[in-house]
């Protein structure tokens, strides 16, 4: 009786709330009928993305979860999707921030996490023109031309020992050496992962801790108790990284304050984000630097291995593919050294294998979670104020009823075909759309081919 009474109260206080819910809100999609306390939690599984396109073959493209105390609204149809980050993107341009990346104020200053605002605006400025221009990427190609030459390397020495090659530990080395030189100009890996930097390592543990499911983020109540030590573990790994940027930017203002200054300028993001800070009416910090820089870390060196290494697997299980996509580099490069990335355009069914790869397996199944800051109906349905809106990608990219087999590898379907990656065709969006669409699109798809 001690344990059925405050039992029955509980779920009489939760019935009570969520018919008040369904009151204020309207209409809500349908969903799965949640359980006390946890909600649909335990629906999610191992694979949320998975589960949940599985749940919408039930309850429909637009449907509603409560996640703990929250509310979270799945959207797993291009049609649906549309309307929620074209028509009405702007209401849904807000973050939903997780629990870990309160370390060090990061949802304060990270591109990524910050409401569509003035200060958000000033940050995609700076990216777009320092980074992410074409003027910048075409200027930048010799640097990626060198990373890329020792992959070749690399994989040429795997060859002569017949060392087995770690596809995924190659590309993130590569990635992350990309983005170091594009931001510091230095490396920050090695391909033998005993010799690896020690913010290569820091950086890797942080990726695992923040993308680890945290009960913190289901209730506001855990979020004080952090019960799974996520938020402790992400100051920790935060502040390693954030000291080493220090250390490099610290060096390079000494440098700058030289008397050879011009001589010891590098042409890096770094150069051009001190020069932003150096501005008379720039509210601009180091701090804002190290947030900014982190944000650019995370988003680009994780997504582009793991799609490469998607690509090869695919293609390991689909030899007549990788024939195909073997005879095209044979005919258009030849005996060159090295694809060019004005080779690309000439490579049609390499860029149809990038495209399927990202149907399949994009590098966001569920992008970064949208807020509403607003009630919106959609489909017929209420969205409330407040929802966490989860755009199910991964589904997107099965969706029968967009795609012809879609579980079937086959690049071919985007042979004469104008869909493209770019945010305009919601059957495709791995980089999201909208205003919050990733702003590192031009650098990864440069990279990736």
């Amino acid at each position: 009786m001690d344990v059925i009474f405050p039992l029955l109260v509980a779920f009489i206080t939760w019935a009570i709330a969520s018919s008040l819910t369904f009151r204020r809100f309207g209409r809500l999609p349908p969903g799965p009928f949640p359980v006390p306390v946890i909600g649909n939690i335990h629906q999610l599984g191992k694979h949320p993305n998975q589960s949940l396109a599985k749940l919408s073959k039930i309850y429909g493209p637009l449907m509603s979860l409560k996640l703990g105390t929250q509310t979270a609204i799945v959207a797993s149809s291009s049609t649906v999707v549309r309307e929620i980050l074209q028509k009405h993107d702007q209401v849904f341009s807000s973050r939903t921030i997780p629990s870990a990346l309160h370390a060090h104020d990061h949802h304060k200053f990270s591109m990524a996490l910050l409401p569509a605002s003035s200060r958000w605006r000033h940050l995609r400025k700076i990216t777009k023109e320092q980074m992410f221009s074409v003027q910048r990427l075409d200027e930048s190609q010799g640097l990626r031309q060198d990373k890329l030459k020792e992959l070749r390397d690399y994989l040429h020495s795997c060859c002569v020992t017949g060392q087995a090659v770690n596809i995924g530990e190659a590309a993130f080395t590569t990635t992350l050496n990309l983005m170091s030189c594009t931001l510091f100009s230095v490396n920050f890996a090695s391909f033998d992962s005993k010799f690896s930097d020690e913010l290569k390592r820091d950086i890797c543990a942080f990726v695992q801790v923040i993308a680890a499911p945290n009960l913190a983020d289901f209730s506001p109540v855990l979020r004080h108790v952090d019960p799974q030590g996520l938020l402790k573990r992400t100051k920790t790994y935060m502040q390693k990284v954030f000291d080493s940027f220090e250390d490099i930017i610290t060096k390079r203002l000494q440098e700058r304050g030289t008397s050879q200054q011009d001589s010891l300028r590098r042409h890096d993001l770094l150069e051009a984000l001190l020069d932003e800070m150096e501005k008379n009416d720039s509210a601009f910090t180091i701090n804002d630097m190290k947030h900014l820089i982190l944000d650019l870390f995370i988003a680009g060196a994780d997504s582009t291995s793991s799609t490469t290494e998607w690509g090869m697997a695919e293609l390991l299980h689909n030899p007549e593919k990788m024939e195909k996509a073997k005879a095209e580099l044979n005919e258009v490069i030849g005996q060159k050294n090295l694809v060019e990335e004005s080779d690309i355009s000439r490579l049609p069914y390499l860029q149809a294998v990038v495209k399927e790869v990202f149907r399949l397996h994009p590098p966001g199944p569920l992008l970064v979670p949208h807020k509403a800051d607003a009630d919106v109906e959609i489909d017929g349905y209420v969205v409330p104020k407040n929802a966490n809106v989860l755009v199910n990608v991964w589904a997107l990219g099965r969706d029968s009823s967009s795609w012809a087999d879609p579980e079937a590898f086959m690049p071919e379907r985007f042979l004469d075909n104008e869909i493209d990656v770019k945010g305009q065709h919601f059957e495709l969006i791995p980089f999201g759309a909208g205003r919050r669409m990733c702003p590192g699109l031009p650098l990864s798809y440069r990279m990736l081919h």
